[in-house]
């Protein structure tokens, strides 16, 4: 077990055990048991919560200028542990070390930094009112909520730990995060970091479990906040539960976005974005842009390039950095993903150009590898087009008029992310600004840089993560109306 952290749980500044149910972390290129862990009982629950609540009084009276240090030598750290880290992130996900070691826990350094910089001025409005000069003003202050807690996906561990601490610390809350029981281990070592780095014993803590302990933390009286990266089923369970206590949530849940490329885009570059939208992560990314629309005109042409560099990919060992793709994530959705394959072919009866099939990678006989795939000729009323799959597989659609795509693109719960390739920069924006969705791009996709918010509409979520925007989510505004003239009365 190359991977044991000290203990299953971080508490109170300290790696602590409990007596849960145990469960085990896997390598999924080879299915090789990394970790053995605990999920949290009832009592470390309130254990947690209790020193999250104790450690949040100290930290919000802490200056924002030295909660943004904190976070700052956080950041700090990480870079310079970023190939350790790296390796247990890929470890725990089987995503190719040569992504994470860009876009995993150093974005969680970004992060960390981006909200240390910002909240040092970003605490407080001056409203000048009318009258004499002086004699009336408001201001208002931001200030914390209290407990929050963060549930983690599977697919980025280290960076959604990171996106929901960076906030949420900033503001002057404490945090007790449940990361995936697929993939627990990176979650731990931030928050050692984040001690190391200054922060309060109990201002950010790790708990261990499935479901069940999301739901105790969710339904805990002493919470005040809930922010969660899950599906759509997932979303609507902790806002219901959340709603009892009138907690604020904050959702980040699944998609089926639109990437549209029109006959004048730079074709190139229009394949690159749709496999950047589609391959990256093995096809696991929630903001995958996994509905390629493109105009009749250009459609053969776009296939036969996206077939080609798509057969090119280098599947294998995901420690090897010459590897471009590894393994999905667990035996589970490794058949999910088959299923969905078949689907495709068989029931809907969409076109294969390349890839829809399981592969064994050599020397890895236990890994959970699928060829990446394109599917062709797909209709709307298909079900690879309208479910959320979560691997990768590309579903490419013709279309013949913007009007059209639009309407069709806009055609489904989901409204996390789109995307247009096209040269008329006027046209770019105009479709942008008619697609229903949160998170878009004009000739790239699926860059999502910390200040740019992040979030979807409809059944893609509540709320945003990063940017400014997202301290709106982990903090309450207090308004104070001053008046230093005489008070006039009617009566």
């Amino acid at each position: 077990m190359r991977a044991q952290p000290p203990a299953s749980h971080h508490v109170g500044g300290q790696f602590v055990e409990s007596t849960g149910d145990s469960f085990e972390s896997r390598f999924p290129a080879t299915g090789e048991v990394i970790a053995r862990l605990r999920a949290a009982d009832p009592e470390l629950i309130d254990r947690t919560v209790d020193a999250a609540a104790e450690a949040h009084r100290e930290w919000a009276a802490t200056p924002p200028v030295e909660r943004g240090r904190v976070l700052r030598r956080a950041a700090d750290l990480i870079r310079e542990r970023n190939h350790d880290l790296s390796v247990l992130e890929t470890l725990d996900t089987g995503k190719p070390l040569q992504e994470t070691l860009v876009a995993d826990a150093m974005s969680g350094a970004d992060c960390l930094e981006h909200f240390g910089n910002v909240i040092a001025t970003d605490t407080t409005d001056l409203i000048p009112l009318g009258g004499s000069p002086g004699a009336s003003f408001a201001y208002t202050r931001r200030e914390p909520l209290g407990v929050c807690v963060g549930i983690g996906a599977w697919n980025y561990p280290i960076q959604i730990a990171c996106w929901k601490a960076a906030p949420a610390l900033a503001a002057g809350n404490s945090m007790v995060f449940k990361p995936s029981e697929v993939t627990p281990l990176t979650a731990l070592r931030l928050a050692a970091i984040l001690v190391e780095a200054g922060l309060p014993p109990g201002a950010f803590n790790v708990l261990q479990g499935a479901g069940d302990v999301g739901g105790a933390l969710v339904a805990h009286p002493r919470v005040a906040k809930v922010s969660v990266t899950g599906s759509v089923a997932t979303g609507e369970r902790v806002a219901a539960a959340a709603a009892t206590g009138l907690k604020h949530v904050t959702l980040e849940l699944g998609g089926k976005s639109p990437l549209i490329v029109f006959d004048d885009a730079e074709l190139d570059n229009a394949v690159s974005g749709a496999m950047l939208g589609n391959f990256y992560s093995t096809g696991q990314v929630c903001s995958n842009g996994t509905r390629v629309f493109v105009h009749r005109s250009v459609y053969d042409e776009f296939l036969a390039r996206v077939a080609a560099r798509t057969e090119r990919i280098v599947l294998g060992d995901p420690l090897d950095e010459a590897t471009q793709m590894g393994p999905l994530v667990s035996a589970v959705q490794h058949a999910k993903v088959l299923d969905y394959l078949r689907i495709g072919r068989d029931d809907d009866g969409a076109r294969v150009v390349t890839g829809g099939e399981a592969v064994s990678v050599a020397g890895l006989p236990g890994g959970l590898f699928v060829r990446p795939t394109v599917f062709a000729d797909v209709t709307d009323d298909m079900r690879i087009a309208r479910e959320e799959i979560f691997g990768p597989v590309m579903c490419v659609l013709p279309f013949d008029d913007e009007d059209e795509v639009v309407a069709r693109a806009n055609s489904t719960q989901f409204g996390l992310a789109a995307g247009v390739f096209t040269r008329d920069i006027a046209r770019g924006h105009r479709v942008i600004a008619r697609l229903e969705a949160g998170t878009c791009w004009i000739n790239t996709y699926n860059l999502t840089p910390v200040a740019m918010p992040f979030g979807g509409y409809k059944h893609s979520g509540i709320g945003r993560e990063n940017g400014r925007a997202a301290l709106d989510h982990y903090s309450q505004i207090k308004s104070v109306y001053v008046e230093l003239g005489d008070v006039d009365a009617p009566y």
